[in-house]
């Protein structure tokens, strides 16, 4: 396994993350979870990423026994604050109080005594940017976290908060959490450019388009039964979930056998070909998935595979403009 610094810190993530959305806590049971964790663990994987608004407290819920047999100082643990964890009032955002009281919920649910990155899931409308910041460097100033970050922040937004940082002397974000993949580069333009000019790294989730560049989808009308893209998370993926787009990947498979890797070994090592990308985060609903997944972060292509399959993928991709 390779290890990255995470953007200008001195803290070091696998180049391979294990997530949790839509899977721990969820639609796999506590002894499977335990099992990826410890495969992805005992594959050189130190980075684990969750929120607490996966599976409303339960993804953060069921790692907790599972973290307390890994050695602590050698696990990167991240998770997340803003969606809503209730209908009341202060129950959402970005605000001191909501910010304070989750943190303290995740802590409980996760069986830590500190967490090591702690991110703004989405940025807060509502909430002054000063509030957040000030209250990320208090947390980080207590003890309570030890680095943050934003996830799925514009260029802009990160700008605003890196410049307020600095400006007050508070502890600056250090990494985003973007979508990304070689089928979701809306980040390019903006966003990834913004990161290394202020030293974020980025931990992208969905590398793997949410498993079309696995290569498991070839029908767009007749996806398999119990996939995403048959069930509620099909809109989700819309944008690149095609007939053209599954004819494209297609053609992807003759690249990832004459190396002997797996599609979504190919497709994890066109992300991390990026030098603004510090970690890219695999879900895994089995083992398997998991053993087949990391062994990406040990991989050294050379950069015609990639030349290659963006000759393929480039014809199919969204164009919608995206900016930000």
């Amino acid at each position: 396994m390779h290890y990255r610094n995470l953007g200008n810190s001195g803290l070091q993530l696998s180049v391979i993350g294990l997530g949790s959305w839509l899977t721990f806590g969820n639609s796999v049971d506590f002894e499977t979870t335990r099992q990826c964790v410890f495969d992805a663990w005992e594959a050189g994987v130190n980075f684990i990423d969750t929120a607490n608004i996966y599976a409303k407290g339960a993804a953060e819920e069921v790692l907790g026994p599972i973290l307390r047999e890994l050695p602590r100082d050698a696990l990167v643990l991240a998770t997340k604050v803003y969606f809503p964890m209730g209908e009341r009032p202060n129950e959402q955002g970005l605000s001191r109080k909501h910010i304070r009281d989750q943190v303290h919920h995740s802590l409980r649910r996760l069986q830590l005594d500190y967490i090591d990155l702690y991110q703004c899931h989405r940025f807060d409308e509502v909430t002054p940017l000063e509030e957040t910041c000030e209250m990320m460097n208090d947390l980080i100033r207590a003890g309570t976290v030890l680095y943050w970050g934003v996830s799925e922040w514009t260029a802009d937004q990160i700008t605003a908060a890196v410049t307020l940082c600095r400006a007050r002397g508070w502890a600056v974000p250090i990494s985003n959490q973007p979508q990304y993949s070689a089928l979701w580069r809306r980040i390019e333009e903006r966003v990834l450019p913004v990161c290394e000019r202020y030293g974020l790294g980025n931990v992208v989730w969905s590398p793997i388009a949410m498993g079309v560049l696995s290569g498991k989808y070839t029908d767009a009308t007749r996806p398999p039964e119990g996939t995403r893209a048959a069930g509620a998370y099909r809109e989700m993926m819309e944008d690149y979930f095609t007939q053209p787009v599954l004819d494209a990947v297609a053609r992807l498979k003759p690249i990832a056998q004459e190396l002997g890797i797996s599609m979504s070994q190919l497709a994890l090592a066109w992300t991390l070909r990026q030098p603004a990308v510090t970690s890219a985060i695999v879900g895994a609903t089995n083992p398997a998935h998991v053993r087949d997944n990391v062994e990406a972060g040990t991989l050294h292509l050379d950069n015609d595979v990639f030349s290659a399959m963006d000759r393929i993928l480039e014809p199919v991709l969204p164009h919608e403009p995206y900016l930000a």
